[in-house]
């Protein structure tokens, strides 16, 4: 699950960068989804760690890039 949804952030990030439009964006559901990843992370440092935390920062930094975009052509 978490190869499959972090397989689908670059082509969000480079359609918003490309068109420059984020209609449609929430940032409600990037807000919920970064918090998820960070929910995540924290796990995985405090009780599981292995290999998946790389995943879970993997898509964390992509909905980082996602958020910082919708922010920035949010008016266009």
């Amino acid at each position: 699950m978490l190869l499959c949804f972090g397989a689908a952030w670059p082509f969000s990030i480079y359609r918003l960068w490309k068109t420059k439009v984020s209609k449609g964006k929430s940032m409600y559901f990037l807000g919920i989804l970064l918090i998820g990843y960070i929910s995540g992370i924290m796990h995985k440092v405090t009780n599981c760690q292995d290999y998946v935390i790389y995943l879970y920062i993997m898509n964390a930094v992509l909905v980082s890039i996602d958020m910082a975009l919708t922010l920035k052509y949010r008016n266009n």
